[in-house]
């Protein structure tokens, strides 16, 4: 198919858009009582205080079904001084034995019976503050995107407390002013939605009622107004001292590689109410869990690891890029571990009046990538504008310069609402690269359209893609380039009269390439059949017809297989995947075709309130084709043993097994987090392998050898002016 026909195509479906209703008008505004004196956020609801708060009721469901009385009755207040926000909330439950709740570590309580209050602090349905609590008062807290999409990084400081009594359970929160950014007005307005996840029924509610016929999330906040709020400007201190041993494994003994002490500083400063300001010296890693093993053998491209320095995760999802297509290799314009060890950095996020929202940032790497070339630097610029309802315009500009090279980024990206249910997407990125040394500028291009149109029980997407040879953003994340793509997603939801059955649905989705550097097409086509269930659970079966351009041949991709996972109990969570299809032996210069397996299995048991047992295992086999001869099997088995002693506290053992790299890790931590930032961490790991020194090399072995050992310890101290 030419590309004229395909985009003539896809805009013959954009101009395609069902006649509805528009989005509802919002609703008035209910106004915030003052308190006269601040509720203890205690976890109980006996202050005086809520008794004159503003009362939220009339939960609807959204999940399984729309608009649907929940088995449950919630009850939410709200209050405000000059300078916090209070909520309460009584969740009621006949079953108070059966509610899920764990003592975790912040943000590790999503597979709980929890309330969210999300908050619109400017009311422009571009982007909500998410405060998440679950029973017992541990903290989880976000950011959602005009799509409706939360980025769980953002962490800010708010209290909460939380019990379990026998008519349910009770939660209060505290949410000051210093830790969001709100328009500096004598009377602010801000868009609120309530919402209550049961585990055990697959049920979650909302005040307001959400439906997908009304526009998004953003679009149905219920807004709310407030008066005599005072802006306090945030001024942060943020200091921390890390030190790290490490030895390795040196003519058969473990020798210190590495004594290394580093201090860091990052501060904040609120120029406004709505704009702020951050600087860092030498930020680390200070990961206090190892990122989980993944199979990194027989890949076509690098696995993606996510950011977790606090620097450059917050409000990092303001970098996300309209247009985005699940399954195509431009994943992100702004990956931020492309930026490996960065000796300082600056960062300007916020708002330019109502509409406008703004992020920069300026970082200088510490690793030069030859000897004659500076440490790179990287400049990253990202603008939006908001239009009417969740509908924006903005604007990327990226850099990475060195010495003798470059490459930049800039273009533009959109979402525009079309209509209640149907939204149109886009986006345009030219990039301009000169490699280091004698050389000319590159350019290339990546670029996209997307329509979605969604109801209750339909969902249809379809979008255009095409990524040029030249193109490249070193400060991002893409797997492949020269390829045009046509996509395509259509489900169908049934809700049957069924209490086991929640709803079922059908689902195709689809993938049309044409590979600009051979001339050749390929084409991916998955069928689905997924079943929502109670306690939840999701099952689903897979069929896929698929091919893939490799080294100029066209090999098969076809498979079949089942996912599924489930709260089975409420101490025991299961997940699985299975899958057995062709595959390519992805070797530059002797590709060849194969079969093989692919599984995954979890199991998480939360023994008490305090403990938990997590144990998984990912497997992957191959075989060549015609002879069946086992080319290699990869499995790694993974044991995550975390006692909460309380929500700031923790103790944890993990120990991997790598079968195929004949490798194993310990890794201990005790980690202590009183709020974001005030951390203190103490790790100790070693490596082992199953080799021997012979006196003159390694050898194979049967038994391990430890290779590597390693300890660090943080400490870090927020300061808040």
């Amino acid at each position: 198919m030419k590309r004229s026909s395909l985009l003539f195509a896809l805009l013959a479906m954009l101009s395609f858009s069902p006649r509805l209703s528009a989005v509802s008008p919002p609703s008035a505004a209910l106004e915030v009582p003052k308190a006269l004196t601040a509720p203890v956020i205690d976890g109980k609801l006996d202050d005086p205080a809520w008794e004159t708060a503003l009362k939220l009721k009339d939960f609807r469901t959204f999940k399984p079904d729309f608009g649907k009385d929940p088995s449950q009755i919630t009850e939410a207040y709200l209050l405000c001084d000059a300078e916090n926000l209070y909520f309460a909330i009584r969740a009621h439950d006949k079953s108070p034995e059966k509610i899920k709740a764990s003592i975790s570590k912040r943000d590790g309580m999503f597979q709980d019976d929890y309330i969210c209050i999300l908050i619109d602090a400017f009311n422009n349905r571009q982007e909500a503050y998410g405060f998440f609590v679950n029973p017992f008062g541990v903290q989880g807290d976000g950011v959602m995107n005009a799509a409706g999409s939360l980025e769980a990084t953002f962490d800010t400081i708010w209290q909460s407390k939380g019990q379990i009594d026998d008519q349910g359970f009770t939660v209060e929160i505290r949410i000051p002013l210093k830790s969001i950014r709100f328009p500096s007005k004598k009377t602010v307005t801000m868009g609120l939605v309530v919402i209550r996840q049961q585990v055990r029924t697959s049920e979650s509610s909302s005040y307001p009622a959400l439906h997908p016929e009304q526009g998004g999330i953003l679009l149905q906040t219920q807004p709310v107004s407030l008066t005599g709020l005072k802006y306090k400007r945030v001024v942060e201190l943020l200091p921390a001292l890390t030190h790290s041993q490490r030895y390795g494994q040196n003519a058969g003994a473990l020798r210190r590689n590495e004594n290394k002490s580093d201090l860091s500083l990052t501060a904040k400063f609120g120029l406004t109410s709505d704009i702020t300001v951050d600087g860092t010296h030498n930020p680390d890693f200070s990961q206090v869990e190892a990122d989980a093993g993944q199979v990194d053998f027989n890949l076509r491209y690098a696995l993606y690891y996510p950011e977790k320095r606090p620097f450059f995760l917050e409000n990092n999802d303001i970098f996300q890029f309209a247009g985005a297509i699940q399954d195509t290799p431009l994943v992100s314009i702004v990956y931020t571990r492309t930026i490996v060890d960065p000796a300082f950095g600056f960062k300007l996020t916020g708002k330019l009046g109502p509409k406008n929202m703004i992020a920069a940032i300026y970082s200088r790497d510490d690793i030069p990538y030859s000897a004659v070339d500076t440490h790179p630097d990287f400049s990253i610029l990202r603008f939006k504008h908001g239009l009417a309802g969740d509908s924006y315009v903005g604007g990327f500009y990226t850099a990475k310069s060195q010495s003798r090279g470059f490459n930049r980024v800039a273009g533009s990206d959109g979402r525009i609402r079309l209509s209640a249910a149907s939204v149109a997407e886009y986006h345009l990125f030219g990039s301009f690269t000169r490699p280091p040394g004698p050389g000319t500028t590159l350019n290339g291009y990546a670029a996209a359209l997307k329509y979605s149109y969604d109801t209750r029980t339909v969902h249809l997407e379809t979008s255009y893609q095409e990524i040029s040879k030249n193109f490249e953003v070193d400060t991002g994340f893409l797997t492949r380039t020269g390829l045009r793509s046509l996509n395509l997603f259509s489900m169908y939801t049934f809700y049957p009269k069924s209490s086991f059955f929640q709803k079922i649905e059908p689902f195709y989705w689809s993938q049309h390439k044409y590979d600009t550097f051979f001339n050749m097409f390929e084409t991916l086509n998955l069928f689905t059949l997924r079943f929502s269930l109670p306690r939840s659970s999701e099952f689903r079966l897979d069929g896929l017809l698929a091919n893939e351009v490799y080294m100029g041949r066209r090999f098969n991709r076809s498979a079949y297989g089942f996912q599924g996972f489930t709260q089975l109990t409420k101490q025991i969570y299961l997940n699985c995947l299975f899958r057995r299809g062709e595959e390519i032996f992805y070797d530059p210069a002797n590709p060849y075709q194969g079969y093989g397996n692919t599984g995954s299995f979890v199991v998480d048991y939360q023994a008490t309130e305090k403990f938990d047992f997590l144990l998984s295992l990912v497997y992957n086999d191959f075989y060549r084709e015609p002879d069946k001869a086992k080319i290699y099997s990869y499995a790694i088995i993974r044991s995550r043993n975390t006692y909460q002693i309380n929500k700031y506290l923790f103790l944890r053992a993990i120990l991997e097994y790598n079968d195929f790299r004949k490798r194993m890790t310990v890794d201990t931590l005790a980690s202590f987090t009183y709020i974001p930032g005030t951390v203190v961490h103490l790790g100790y790991g070693s490596a082992f392998e199953q080799l021997a020194w012979n006196g003159n090399e390694y050898v194979s072995s049967r038994r391990f050898l430890e290779t590597q050992r390693g300890l660090f310890f943080k400490v870090s101290y927020l300061w808040r002016f």
